[in-house]
C-alpha cells in the first residue's frame, strides 16, 4: 500500500501521540493507518505499509484489540485475519473514554473507597483522609456526569459540545435567578 505524503504525516503524528497516551510509537502508528484504510488490512500489509516486524505488528493489534479501537473482520476464501478500526468517530471516543475509565479511574476509585473505610489515627491521617474523600467525589461527580453524557445519541452531544460558552453563560443567568439579592443592594 502506497501512501501519500499526507497519510504517512498523519500516522507519524499519531505515532509519535501514541507514548503520550499510554501506548507504544508502533501502536499508535498502526491504528492511524487502520483509521485512514479504505478497507480491512491483514498484518502482513500493515507491516509492509509501515515497515515494521510482522511481530511488533501482531503485538500491536493484540493491543489495539484490547483497547476495543480495532476489530478483526475475515473474507471469503483467504485465510488472514483482516484489521480495521472502528468507523465512527463518536464511537471511537465512546470506546476510548471507556478503556480509560476502566484501567485508570475505576481501580484508583477502588483504592480511594478501600482506604476511606479506616479510620485516621493521626491528624496526619485525618487531614490526607479529608484530602482523599474530596478527589473521590470529584472523580464520582465527574463518572457519574461521563455516564450521563455517554447515554446522550453522538447528535446530541455534538450540539452539547458546540454550545461551548454559552453552557456557562446560561448557568451564570440561571445562578443569578435563584439568587435573591442582598437586602439594601440598590441594583
Amino acid at each position: 500500500m502506497l501512501l501519500s505524503s499526507q497519510s504517512e504525516r498523519f500516522i507519524l503524528h499519531f505515532g509519535e501521540m501514541g507514548s503520550r497516551w499510554g501506548v507504544n510509537r508502533t501502536v499508535g502508528q498502526i491504528y492511524a493507518l487502520l483509521f485512514i484504510a479504505q478497507h480491512p488490512l491483514h498484518a502482513d500489509e500493515i507491516a509492509e505499509t509501515l515497515k515494521f516486524s510482522r511481530s511488533n505488528v501482531s503485538m500491536g493489534l493484540k493491543e489495539l484489540q484490547s483497547w476495543r479501537l480495532v476489530r478483526q473482520a475475515n473474507r471469503v476464501g483467504d485465510r488472514r485475519d483482516y484489521y480495521e478500526s472502528l468507523g465512527d468517530v463518536w464511537e471511537i471516543f465512546r470506546v476510548l473514554m471507556e478503556e480509560k475509565r476502566r484501567r485508570e479511574i475505576d481501580p484508583t476509585l477502588s483504592l480511594l473507597r478501600d482506604m476511606l473505610l479506616d479510620a485516621p489515627k493521626s491528624e496526619a491521617e485525618a487531614h490526607a483522609r479529608q484530602r482523599m474523600q474530596a478527589m473521590l467525589e470529584l472523580i464520582e461527580l465527574s463518572t457519574d456526569w461521563f455516564d450521563e453524557i455517554q447515554r446522550l445519541p453522538p447528535e446530541t452531544l455534538q450540539s452539547l459540545m458546540r454550545l461551548g460558552a454559552r453552557v456557562q453563560k446560561v448557568l451564570d443567568f440561571a445562578g443569578k435567578l435563584r439568587s435573591p439579592k442582598p437586602s439594601g443592594d440598590p441594583s
